[in-house]
């Protein structure tokens, strides 16, 4: 596990850019694994700059979302697909076929997970997006997920449903489920970037490089994937860096 330490939310996420921009120009057929939230959003916004600048090709681009509220239509406003569409996919030259993203309306939702897992399979992941919640969840994947877990339908806690609920009119707006990646879902990408900002992460950060690994706490899974690295700004890392045990670079 790398550790990368940027200055601020803004380096972290030109950083978790340029690795993605080696991926598009470098890997034929890539399969990227992306995420929501506050966290990625000027990441995504470093992309869209970039191919308004040079006119970067994404025909030979597959992406797969980790997670979509159940019950939230692609126009709700607040569903995850809206989102990608919003600071993503409307901006760039991604055939929409190439984009998948779980169907939070289909009528039989245990068939939905494992056609979604199947296509994951069937592509392969090569660089997998990460945010980190405040429980260690990632995905939607919260604490007590079996780290076997494949994509499934979950109930969100009450801390995850108070954090989005900012993006909502109100807390009872929030839906309290969703489909989401599954532990070993995400686990099989080849390579992983979890993104960290904010001092309200710092916590959450603590326990996953200094804690045990447990499924209370899924993030912590991590420490197993070979390849992982942590992009994380000065806000939740503070000016001491962290644990000599792993590889940390400035």
């Amino acid at each position: 596990m790398k550790i990368i330490k940027a200055k601020n939310y803004t380096e972290m996420s030109q950083l978790a850019s340029e690795r993605i921009f080696d991926k598009i120009k470098n890997v034929a057929n890539v399969t990227l694994g992306l995420a929501t939230g506050g966290t990625p959003t000027r990441t995504y916004q470093y992309l869209i700059d970039d191919y308004e600048k040079n006119n970067t090709s994404y025909s030979h681009v597959t992406t797969f979302n980790l997670d979509e509220y159940i019950g939230l239509s692609p126009n709700d406003s607040n569903s995850y697909r809206y989102y990608m569409d919003k600071h993503l996919f409307n901006h760039i030259p991604i055939p929409k076929e190439q984009t998948h993203i779980p169907n939070g309306l289909a009528k039989d939702l245990q068939l939905e997970c494992e056609a979604y897992e199947k296509k994951i399979d069937n592509h392969g992941i090569d660089l997998q997006i990460l945010g980190l919640g405040s429980n260690g969840h990632i995905g939607f994947n919260e604490p007590g997920t079996n780290f076997d877990s494949n994509t499934h339908v979950v109930n969100l806690a009450d801390s995850t449903r108070e954090a989005n609920a900012r993006f909502f009119n109100s807390l009872e707006e929030v839906p309290t489920k969703a489909i989401t990646m599954g532990i070993r879902s995400i686990m099989k990408s080849k390579e992983i970037i979890l993104l960290v900002s904010g001092e309200r992460k710092k916590e959450a950060l603590t326990r996953l490089l200094d804690g045990e690994v447990d499924e209370s706490f899924p993030a912590s899974i991590l420490k197993q994937h070979p390849n992982v690295t942590i992009i994380a700004d000065k806000a939740v890392l503070g000016e001491k860096g962290v644990s000599l045990a792993y590889n940390y670079a400035n």
